[in-house]
């Protein structure tokens, strides 16, 4: 009885996906449209139900997506394993982002999203990313931005204990933490616009107060007003960044090794 209950919580899970959170949703549209395709290597930093890394699974990445917390793990590889994934193509595993480099695996792409503004030595991480990185792959970075009224509180080194250590990141903060790196940051796009916050807010309200399935009804209502949401809104939810390792310097003709 109970394993039939947990085939039917799976498949209204998977006809749900990525959740009813529409800022999830959000950037789970967008952010997937910028992922690299082909048989590549992608790393999803920080992988919470998996979205991103099904993104990259679907465009025919190799992916493997990380995260602390071991009851996320085993959600995504119940999920994932019930509607049929190749398992060698996607898996997750417990690895913390500051032990990054124990994974001894190297990637062409890494995605990164609502997960940096959690932890505080960010700049590890940020270095910890372009060590296992291989020249020429692409970093995806999304985060709250930090200006948003919902987010701008004035967090700046809060305890790393779930919640926010900083309120989020403006581009020239995205510049301050990838450039001393040595990341090059080619592309920003910003994501959620003022309908879309309105819109959450209201649908978070209603999941708080009644739950998630009584939630349902006003959720299908939200999810197609979502789709006129824009990129790029004066004042974005969150913001998107692609930063690139760059591909080393090629040799002058005729120079000499020193």
């Amino acid at each position: 009885m109970k394993n039939g209950f947990d085939k039917v919580k799976l498949w209204v899970k998977w006809r749900l996906f990525p959740g009813l959170d529409l800022a999830t949703r959000c950037r789970y549209r967008h952010v997937s449209r910028f992922l690299a395709s082909g048989p590549i290597d992608t790393l999803d930093a920080g992988c919470g139900n998996g979205a991103l890394s099904y993104a990259a699974y679907l465009h025919g990445n190799r992916v493997i997506g990380v995260t602390k917390d071991p009851n996320q793990v085993r959600a995504a590889r119940a999920l994932f394993s019930a509607v049929g994934t190749d398992p060698k193509r996607l898996s997750f595993e417990v690895c913390d982002l500051y032990d990054l480099p124990k994974l001894d695996r190297s990637f062409d792409q890494i995605i990164c999203s609502e997960t940096l503004e959690h932890i505080r030595q960010d700049d590890l991480v940020i270095r910890n990313f372009y060590e296992v990185l291989r020249p020429g792959g692409v970093l995806h970075l999304c985060c709250p931005f930090a200006l948003h009224p919902e987010h701008h509180l004035g967090r700046v080194d809060g305890p790393e204990d779930g919640g926010h250590v900083r309120d989020g990141y403006t581009l020239a903060s995205y510049r301050t933490l990838l450039e001393p790196a040595g990341f090059q940051l080619v592309c920003k796009i910003g994501l959620g616009s003022q309908r879309l916050t309105q819109l959450d807010r209201f649908l978070r309200n209603i999941r708080n107060r009644t739950g998630d399935l009584a939630a349902l009804p006003f959720f299908l209502i939200t999810r197609r007003l979502q789709q006129l949401d824009a990129l790029n809104p004066p004042v974005p939810y969150s913001l998107y960044v692609q930063a690139v390792k760059p591909l080393p310097a090629a040799k002058e003709p005729g120079a000499s090794a020193a």
